[in-house]
């Protein structure tokens, strides 16, 4: 068989980390030489969360094939160091659309369509399938697929029924089902309760589905004597109850899982070789998190800073920076509508007040004309008082912006996404744009090229001169403003292979001011930050040692 595959479902309450426990294992394998892929499988209606609001659902990560996807799927590329695809989230919305068009062409042949077998075998059609060339060369592939949601919500019954056909259909030893569980402490009695991982054990059971193992959230550790009553209970041998409990260090979590032995256990119930796993660098890179020699402090200034998980791409990739130089971040989550009153920014001694301890400034993504103007407040602060900045996507747009009103002296400049009257739009709708009314999957999505210019920092952080970068947005650098900007200054140092496109701008001079049309945070690896987040870290971190 080329394919191995291990479910992961979560039961008790939501926010038990399924992802992060997915992902762990996924590393443990990979580190034992295995080729490892994952998906996640999403419950909710939507076709997928590009149209959600980040608040909500949190950040909207985006893959080289530009599927905008959840944010999980950042998690599982960071953890295993894989690219992954627009087949790897799935939702109920593209289930259901894909079902339902069919049934529009009469591929069903006038019968009645129903949940099962039709959206269950629709569900189990995108399992993850090796391609014809991989099939041909009969290695082994495990995919890891985490479905959303907690047992016992309607949502999910029909991936949990899809499954266990699945499993019945691939025979023993070609698939394994972990469990992520709850297991509360009360403190009162100072006990640890392991009924709710009964009840959710037994939701599974009631659909014919037995875990194989139980992945239990604590507090505190498991006693033998609590193990041995989950597995009593719960039908699963002891070994097979882990624990997982909370770390001050989210890549901390593969190797305490591997001190219960997860993956041993993995390969087992798989049926495949289990050998000693490569995890020196992943250790070291750990090492380097947990004992870091300086703190370095970065406002980010954003427009949904109310929930971290809408900018965790970038909070991992600046952790990552700064592990890299031997130090922690802390990040000042500024809202961006805090820089402005009635939508007028405030005058820069008031900036500069909220800003001041900062070694650095970061502008993230973002959509719509609320909180801009404090976007443009905090650019102007970092632009003018030499305090390194990086803008990403929007953030490089309003980079742009302000400095033509600040620096050229164009009072009106704007996008053309927040005034379509004003006479100086630098930023406007990317010609392909134009027209377009539906919201979803319809930006400039995934992986682009883009061309550095020789002697620039930009190459000089990257180390060469031909790059790729991620993208998700829909205005662009209008060209007809290009020289203005150059002759200003402000170079603009990464271009399309054609010329047409502004990818990344800097200033010459600025101890660091960088801008990139791209995501740099989904390109991030805990052991390998991208190079712009490196920068920014490494000239805060001179910022301070100059102060100092």
């Amino acid at each position: 068989m080329a394919v191995k595959y291990i479910f992961v479902t979560g039961g008790v309450v939501s926010g038990l980390g399924k992802g992060i426990t997915a992902a762990s294992l996924g590393r443990l394998l990979k580190a034992r030489g295995y080729k490892v892929t994952m998906q996640k499988f999403d419950p909710y209606i939507n076709i997928d969360p590009g149209t959600m609001n980040p608040v909500q659902h949190g950040e909207v990560f985006v893959t080289d094939d530009g599927a905008e996807t959840d944010l999980d799927l950042g998690h599982y590329e960071r953890f295993i160091d894989e690219s992954l695809t627009k087949r790897s989230n799935v939702t109920t919305g593209k289930v259901y659309w894909s079902v339902l068009d069919r049934e529009r062409k009469g591929e069903y042949g006038g019968g009645t369509v129903q949940v099962i077998p039709h959206i269950t075998n629709e569900i189990k059609s995108r399992f993850y399938r090796q391609d014809e060339k991989a099939a041909a060369q009969n290695k082994l592939e495990i995919a890891i697929i985490e479905v959303g949601g907690t047992v016992g919500d309607i949502e999910s019954q029909p991936f949990l029924e899809a499954i266990r056909q699945f499993r019945v259909d691939m025979g023993p030893a070609n698939t394994l089902l972990i469990h992520v569980t709850l297991v509360p402490y009360l403190s009162c009695s100072r006990e640890l309760k392991s009924k709710p991982t009964q009840t959710s054990v037994r939701e599974l059971r009631s659909i014919g589905l037995q875990p194989d193992v139980l992945v239990c959230r604590t507090e505190v550790p498991l006693s033998d004597a609590i193990r041995g009553k989950i597995s009593q209970f719960c039908n699963v041998p002891q070994d097979h109850v882990i624990e997982n409990t909370d770390l001050d260090i989210l890549y901390e979590i593969p190797l305490a899982l591997e001190k219960e032995h997860l993956a041993e256990i993995a390969c087992k119930g798989l049926d495949i070789p289990c050998p000693e796993p490569d995890l020196k660098e992943w250790e070291q890179m750990v090492l380097n998190w947990k004992h870091p020699e300086r703190n370095v402090r970065i406002a980010l200034v954003g427009k949904y800073v109310e929930l971290h998980d809408a900018y965790l791409s970038v909070a991992e990739a600046l952790k990552a920076a700064a592990a890299k130089i031997h130090a922690s971040v802390q990040i000042d989550w500024v809202d961006s509508e805090s820089l402005e009153k009635n939508g007028v920014a405030l005058d820069q001694d008031a900036v500069r007040a909220r800003l001041s301890n900062a070694d650095g400034v970061l502008v993230p993504g973002g959509f719509g004309s609320r909180g801009i103007p404090g976007k443009l407040a905090a650019i102007r602060y970092a632009r003018e008082n030499k305090i390194p900045f990086l803008g990403i996507c929007l953030g490089m747009q309003m980079a742009m912006v302000e400095f033509a009103r600040d620096a050229i002296g164009w009072e009106d400049a704007a996008s053309a996404e927040f005034d379509e009257t004003t006479k100086h739009p630098v930023i406007h709708l990317m010609p392909d744009q134009e027209g377009v009314e539906n919201l979803g999957g319809t930006l400039r999505l995934g992986a682009w090229p883009c061309v550095l210019e020789e002697g620039s920092e930009a190459a000089a952080l990257f180390g060469k001169t031909q790059i790729s970068e991620r993208h998700r947005h829909r205005y662009e650098v209008n060209n007809d403003f290009r020289k203005d900007f150059e002759d200003a200054g402000m170079r603009l140092c990464g271009m399309s292979p054609d010329g047409r496109i502004v990818e990344m701008i800097e200033l010459p001079g600025h101890p660091f001011f960088m801008g990139t049309q791209g995501h740099p945070e989904f390109r991030s690896r805990p052991d390998r930050p991208h190079p712009l987040f490196l920068g920014l870290l490494t000239a805060a971190a001179r910022k301070q040692d100059e102060e100092a």
